[in-house]
């Protein structure tokens, strides 16, 4: 259906709107200039023609609202109320603009307004609108998100995922698209076999047109439209046909189309309707004027006071990439004659213990809720904590997303990746939102986001099923990655991830989920970026993870009798990756290995001979030796599986020709 516009609104908001519009216009022009003069680095991407759509949308949201936004993000930005001397500053790489000068024209964001981020990424803020408006269902308090995408970003799965989920768990959430023509420089029609229309309908969704370059329009359609999602009626997507006067970045030399089109839609001027409709309403022109003025010479200011101010200190270069942890010492060990529990027990365990003692805790995945978990580790905790223990649909990067986005909102969700080897298909949401976000919004976004997922090669599950990538995710700045190795470690890493500031990847050897071990007290809490000696030596280093840790300990003590003491280091956290006790081990015993079941090249082996190879040569009586998978991808038949992967064999075979060097 098309939405009609009301009388609802007043004279005065009418000259408000078109204020708002103005500074748009004023700052997009403005910066325009800068940029070609050489006082704005970077990409910029101008809204201008697209003032009516952005403050439209933003019209009747309140500061607890939430947008996501896209590359051509600044109207957003401004119409959602944020300062434009801050704007001004941020694009000019000031230390004091909105995001300290760490996010540029594609990546602002104020999450304190409820601005979670214009996105370099072509659709990735839908699934992280997705996650605040699940936020928002989840704490009931009335608030809603509204998700500004391009036409092009239709054909991306990121809008498929996140209209899909938010269609399925009915949240709060609009999805605006602004069509403005073309997708970088194709045309609309060009893109598209189904129109938006149609596509909603198959989402089970509500659909909406707006003329998005009336801004009385588009605010009149938003005003009721989010009063009735507040009210739960569920997602809707809305169209707004508008149009972008630049081209796709400042510098585009626009051959893809005609200056007749152009000139055609200029005359539709969204700022010039607006002014006819204000003076055809009685609004004094001598009074539009004074208001016009008034805009201009305070973006004029705003320039000039952030043109006076500073670039970020060098210094401050490592800030804001992880937040500072709390300090935790290390527990005691566990008394050996605790009680006995697996590790599928630690996980659901640790899992409970969380939602039972903080509210803003949630679970999310793949069948995590009525299924309890494809392993049965989840199993009770629907039926105990509802909604928050939720089934997903399969749309990984809907759940990631979902995750960011409830973490910038100020949860502490815990969603599941069901198989380590599926983190290609969402790897965006890690690599470019949950890991970057705090550090592009200068501090601002909260990322208590625990990512759960498992790995396990052993049992012939084959290539897509089997690998041991944490090399791939430790490579990323801001991103923790722990891998626990026992049921006690488990419980506790896993109880330090939900409760941390930062996103952290927990990654479960599904092989261990039945091994047995004592339990610690409920309290229990392991700190995230230390490593253990799990066994004392003093002729070979080995250093482990996960379930390599008990192959290393199994080699150690069937080498024991040939005189060989080897001391086994079990890293549980391989980002950040505690190097002290392992260069404390090697300025005794001389000689090191890492064992690994990932593939030794480029692996995490790599990073820790390199870094003893720096700062404990002078200890080194022997080459480093790394053991870990062939560099192949893992293989089905058991006999080849069994030689592609390392195990107590393989590792006692290292240690020896190391112990005999």
């Amino acid at each position: 259906m098309t939405g009609a516009a009301t009388d609802e609104l007043s004279t005065a908001d009418l000259v408000e709107l078109y204020r708002r519009m103005l500074v748009i216009r004023g700052f997009e022009e403005r910066v325009a200039a800068l940029y070609r003069d050489g006082e704005i680095p970077g990409f910029v991407h101008l809204s201008i023609g697209q003032e009516a759509a952005a403050v439209g949308a933003c019209w009747p949201l309140r500061e607890d609202d939430v947008i996501t936004s896209t590359h051509r993000g600044h109207g957003h930005c401004l119409a959602k109320g944020l300062d434009p001397l801050g704007m001004f500053a941020e694009l000019m790489a000031r230390d004091q603009g909105t995001n300290r000068g760490r996010g540029g024209s594609m990546h602002i964001a104020d999450p304190g307004l409820g601005i979670f981020g214009a996105n370099g990424i072509v659709a990735a803020g839908l699934p992280i609108a997705v996650g605040a408006a699940a936020a928002s269902q989840l704490r009931a308090n009335g608030s809603v998100a509204v998700a500004f995408f391009g036409d092009g970003a239709v054909p991306q799965g990121a809008f498929h995922e996140a209209v899909n989920l938010a269609a399925v768990w009915r949240l709060p959430v609009v999805f605006f698209c602004e069509n403005n023509g073309y997708a970088e420089f194709s045309t609309t029609a060009s893109q598209h076999a189904a129109s938006l229309e149609r596509r909603a309908a198959g989402y089970g969704v509500d659909f909406l047109a707006v003329d998005g370059n009336d801004v009385w329009a588009t605010a009149s359609l938003m005003t009721q439209l989010v009063a009735k999602i507040r009210d739960g009626a569920g997602p809707t997507i809305v169209e707004a046909t508008t149009y972008r006067w630049h081209g796709h970045y400042e510098g585009d030399p626009q051959r893809y189309r005609t200056p007749e089109e152009v000139a055609e839609w200029a005359a539709r001027d969204p700022l010039v309707l607006h002014r006819r409709r204000l003076e055809s309403a009685g609004v004094d022109v001598a009074d539009l004027e004074t208001l016009e003025k008034a805009v201009s010479d305070e973006l004029a200011a705003a320039v000039a006071a952030a043109r006076e101010l500073g670039s970020p200190r060098v210094d401050s270069l490592h800030d804001f990439v992880v937040v500072p942890r709390v300090s935790r010492d290390e527990p005691a060990a566990v008394p050996a004659d605790a009680p006995v529990f697996r590790t599928m027990d630690a996980v659901r365990l640790a899992l409970e213990t969380e939602l039972e003692s903080d509210d803003r805790v949630f679970v999310a995945g793949i069948d995590v809720g009525d299924g309890g978990n494809v392993f049965g580790l989840t199993r009770g905790l629907r039926q105990r904590f509802g909604d928050r223990v939720r089934d997903t649909p399969i749309s990984e990067t809907a759940i990631m997303g979902l995750g960011v986005g409830a973490a910038m909102a100020g949860m502490r969700p815990v969603v599941e990746l069901m198989y380590l080897d599926f983190v290609g298909v969402c790897l965006d949401q890690l690599l470019n939102q949950a890991a970057k976000l705090p550090f592009m919004t200068g501090g601002a976004a909260h990322m208590g986001l625990t990512v759960r997922t498992q790995f396990g090669a052993g049992r012939s599950s084959g290539s897509q099923h089997s690998q041991s990538l944490e090399a791939i995710l430790a490579h990323i700045p801001g991103l923790s990655v722990v891998m626990p190795s026992t049921p006690a470690d488990t419980y506790g890493l896993l109880r330090a991830a939900i409760q941390d500031p930062n996103p952290v990847v927990f990654i479960e050897n599904r092989l261990l989920y039945g091994m047995k071990g004592p339990q610690p007290s409920s309290d229990y809490i392991i700190p995230i970026g230390t490593s253990a000696v799990v066994r004392p030596g003093t002729d070979v280093t080995v250093v482990s993870v996960s379930r390599m840790v008990h192959e290393a300990l199994s080699a150690a003590e069937t080498l024991a009798p040939d005189g060989i003491s080897v001391e086994v280091i079990d890293l549980r956290t391989v980002a950040p990756l505690d190097m002290v006790p392992i260069l404390e081990s090697v300025a005794k015993t001389n000689r090191l290995l890492i064992a690994h079941e990932a593939v030794v090249p480029f692996g995490i082996g790599a990073e820790i001979a390199a870094t003893v190879a720096r700062d404990a040569l002078n200890h080194l009586d022997a080459p480093i030796e790394r053991v870990g998978a062939a560099a192949t991808p893992p293989p089905y038949a058991p006999d080849l599986e069994s030689a592609w992967l390392p195990d107590r064999d393989t590792i006692a075979a290292a240690i020896r020709k190391l112990a005999a060097f």
